[in-house]
């Protein structure tokens, strides 16, 4: 065989025997670099700073924004409201409320941002080494890890655009952590940037609303710090709902899509579109909650007007004024509200307040504080759209047992 007949078997050997090399080569870096992309993936399923850089970024360009000096400025104007309403509001309520003034601050919209950036992080935090486990198990490889990572640019997006769109419309907050493994009291915040324009946009005083924000947020301290059981009761439906969730979240992401477009329709079809992703227990547990939540909103708003006549000048205008500028929405924030939960929120004022009112009115403001007995004097399902069925258990049943937080 001549020299140029051999050739190109010789050849053919050689391109065979390279691709080899190449092949085992690239397949070794697509292993070290899966395996370094899996441990970048199971560094966490959101990227927190990110977070809090992206929402912070959506703030920016908001009208009214104050600087440091200005937010200091306005430090003398809430102690000097909330120097009136912790006496007042203990008066109303029979209860003290001590240190409560000392754990107020005047905080601008990026601050509040920060502050709850830090709250999602802890509560995502309870589940998230299960959720890894699930989404990128250990060798899950390059295409999981990928996966996990594109994942997470996403929910770091939109957590950020929640935290942005709420930053721009949160006026004070009872800020408590329920999962903390220290029950540290709360701390009241008040959001001046977003205080000032809502006044503005209402066309109220300045100093009232305020005062009448303040009552509400205060009002939320003493349905916490005068009930110690309280917190447990809602941390342990907070810690086993985390868990049920956390136990397994195949398909969810197809589920959650589905929720998703129906919640920007507004077809809610008799159930939030976020029950549609739970389990029985799950949406038992969602429900109680949800039931007590009504409570301590339409509590706060019910005190907000009683109290708040004796506190708070003009405070008949400012309510209805504030309660009607909640009716009117544009459709993009109707979709967001109904995207992100908070139209269970604006339900919860409504509903809860109806129920509180319907109780003071039949029985007397003292049948009131029948409600906050225990766990079992709470409002069940179904009670607090008729406050009757409550009546009849809590009032004129059998005394309730001593209180639990189970």
């Amino acid at each position: 065989m001549t020299r140029r007949e051999r050739g190109p078997s010789w050849r053919d050997d050689r391109a065979w025997q390279a691709g080899i090399l190449i092949g085992s080569a690239l397949g070794a870096a697509a292993t070290v670099v899966g395996r370094r992309m899996e441990r970048t993936a199971r560094e966490g399923l959101v990227d927190w700073p990110a977070v809090e850089r992206f929402a912070i970024g959506r703030l920016e360009g908001a009208p009214g924004a104050l600087d440091a000096a200005e937010l200091r400025a306005a430090e003398p104007a809430y102690a000097e409201a909330m120097a009136r309403i912790v006496p007042a509001l203990s008066s109303a309520l029979g209860t003290e409320l001590p240190g409560v003034v000392e754990r107020s601050g005047v905080v601008d919209r990026a601050s509040w941002v920060r502050a709850n950036t830090s709250s999602f992080a802890s509560l995502i935090g309870k589940l998230e080494k299960d959720l890894l486990d699930q989404v990128i198990p250990a060798g899950g490889g390059l295409a999981k890890a990928t996966m996990a990572l594109a994942n997470r640019w996403i929910t770091t997006r939109q957590l950020g655009l929640l935290l942005g769109f709420m930053g721009r419309r949160v006026l004070g907050q009872y800020d408590i952590a329920l999962l903390s493994a220290e029950a540290a009291p709360g701390r009241l915040l008040f959001v001046e940037e977003n205080i000032r324009e809502t006044a503005r946009a209402l066309g109220v005083p300045l100093g009232p609303f305020r005062t009448w924000i303040a009552l509400h947020e205060t009002t939320h301290a003493f349905e916490f710090e005068a009930h110690p059981w309280l917190r447990p009761y809602l941390a342990s439906r907070l810690e086993r709902q985390l868990s049920l969730f956390g136990s397994d979240v195949r398909g969810f992401g197809r589920e959650a899509m589905v929720g998703v477009g129906r919640a920007l329709r507004g077809d809610g079809g008799g159930e939030h579109w976020m029950e549609r992703l739970m389990g029985e227990e799950q949406r038992r547990l969602f429900r109680e909650t949800q039931a007590v939540m009504s409570l301590l909103e339409g509590f706060s708003d019910y005190v907000m007007d009683e109290v708040g006549r004796d506190l708070v000048p003009g405070v008949a205008q400012i309510s209805a004024r504030f309660h009607e500028r909640r009716t009117r929405r544009t459709a993009f924030e109707r979709a967001m509200l109904r995207l992100t939960g908070m139209d269970l929120k604006l339900e919860q004022y409504k509903k809860g307040e109806i129920f509180v009112r319907a109780i003071a009115d039949a029985r007397g403001k003292a049948a009131l504080a029948r409600i906050w007995e225990g766990p079992e004097t709470l409002p069940r399902e179904g009670e607090i759209e008729q406050p009757q069925r409550w009546i009849t258990r809590v009032l004129d049943g059998p005394p309730a047992a001593p209180a639990s937080a189970s």
